[in-house]
């Protein structure tokens, strides 16, 4: 089966500075991947270049086979992207702006409305969704966005840290919503510091630190290939600075 995602030799650098480089990875349809690492580690960069809003410096990307450069128009029609803050217009409601971004994509008006119906509810945003944007706590905002996303049914959905600014009971929505998205067969990269997420919904997860992928795997390939015994415990290690170690053990 050929790959979602598929990332050879990844590089990005800005005024000499290598944020991402030599990354490799591949992600397999309908497979729910956590990117997980440090602030600075390089996340938002390499989800940027996925998205096709920023240009590597080096190395390639081939999402479902296609690439920025040579398919745009066809790979932005099954991409979707859910940035840290994301780009709503203040003076639509939040359903005009689902309504809107589903009608950019073609959408059907009969698709479209039951598709934003279906995920306002499992966002519990329902009764929010005629409100003008510009009122919307930064959680709701995204939540909002990432409907609108999933409204037009993305083969790849990309969301950057989506967790951020949710409260408990609508971290559980997007949680449940992500594991029924994959179900569906949707391919899902998403980055968090949250380390309680990747345990619970991920296939796999790759650990990056200072712009490289330190491991990947299953949660429970990673604890028993390094001997950890959690998720956190090889975290910290697989991402401690050298004066954080001691004989390979993080001190506090």
């Amino acid at each position: 089966m050929a790959a979602a995602i598929e990332v050879r030799g990844l590089g990005r650098s800005y005024d000499s500075r290598w944020a991402v480089r030599g990354l490799e990875l591949t992600i397999a349809p309908g497979e729910l991947y956590g990117f997980l690492g440090p602030n600075g580690a390089g996340k938002t960069t390499t989800i940027r270049i996925l998205a096709g809003l920023l240009r590597p410096t080096e190395g390639t990307v081939r999402i479902d086979g296609l690439d920025h450069a040579t398919a745009p128009h066809a790979l932005k029609s099954i991409l979707g992207f859910v940035p840290d803050t994301p780009p709503l217009y203040d003076y639509l409601t939040g359903r005009q702006y689902i309504d809107l971004v589903a009608s950019l994509w073609r959408i059907s008006r009969a698709e479209r409305t039951e598709r934003s119906e279906r995920l306002l509810s499992a966002l519990g945003i329902d009764d929010v969704a005629d409100e003008l944007c510009k009122g919307y706590s930064h959680g709701t905002r995204k939540k909002i966005h990432l409907a609108a996303m999933l409204t037009t049914a993305p083969k790849v959905l990309l969301l950057d840290e989506p967790s951020t600014g949710l409260d408990p009971r609508s971290v559980r929505a997007l949680k449940d919503l992500m594991l029924e998205e994959a179900r569906r067969g949707t391919t899902i990269l998403f980055s968090t510091h949250v380390l309680e997420t990747a345990e619970q919904i991920c296939h796999r997860v790759g650990i990056l630190h200072q712009g490289q992928l330190r491991a990947e795997g299953t949660v429970a390939q990673l604890r028993s290939l390094h001997g950890d015994d959690s998720l956190e415990a090889a975290f910290l290690r697989l991402t401690a600075t050298d004066d954080q170690t001691s004989n390979g053990a993080v001190t506090r």
